[in-house]
């Protein structure tokens, strides 16, 4: 597991491609990102999804509020 200092980086790093590609404020974004399954799914160690990077965790949180 990454270290709280990496994961909080790598957070910001994914709301503000998400805030760039949905046009909304940084604040809905992180919003946005908390609220998702993603994020649940980040901070699970097992899926060891934070390992991969900040584009597919942006389009990933984006194509859960598509659908």
């Amino acid at each position: 597991m990454l270290s709280p200092l990496l994961i909080w980086n790598k957070i910001g790093r994914v709301v503000t491609l998400i805030a760039k590609d949905m046009g909304v404020s940084s604040e809905k974004a992180l919003a946005l990102f908390y609220q998702s399954r993603t994020n649940m799914l980040m901070r699970d160690p097992a899926t060891m999804l934070y390992t991969f990077g900040d584009r597919y965790l942006a389009d990933e949180v984006i194509r859960e509020y598509q659908e």
